[in-house]
């Protein structure tokens, strides 16, 4: 049976993680989100998120952005490649519904799994 969970190893935590990242990124992204990611030795992806209170004022709006991504990464981990990616949120994206939001993660995610075929 696969597990789809979501354990602190998957995660960004330090800032040190998220400078590795922003070193030498290979980025993906859209008007409203850019996910920049970098190959890691760990076997499996990673993941951070960066939601500005500049670009979306309201915590509510902040957290259902995280809430969203954070799920749809869960359930995207067994097809990313081992990276570490940093999701970083643009002003645009607190007007996404929830399914245009899901819809614009999964494009990104599969775009980032083509890149890395590519290398």
């Amino acid at each position: 049976m696969v597990k789809l969970t979501f354990p602190r190893e998957l995660r960004l935590l330090t800032p040190k993680h998220f400078n590795f990242v922003f070193q030498r990124p290979q980025r993906v992204g859209t008007s409203q989100i850019t996910v920049l990611g970098r190959q890691n030795t760990l076997g499996h992806p990673r993941i951070g998120l960066t939601v500005a209170k500049k670009h979306i004022k309201r915590a509510h709006k902040r957290n259902r952005i995280k809430r969203l991504t954070r799920e749809s990464f869960r359930l995207h981990q067994l097809i990313l490649p081992a990276m570490d990616f940093v999701v970083i949120a643009k002003k645009g994206v607190a007007d996404l519904d929830n399914h245009s939001l899901i819809e614009v993660l999964e494009k990104l995610w599969l775009r980032h799994c083509r890149q890395f075929q590519s290398y």
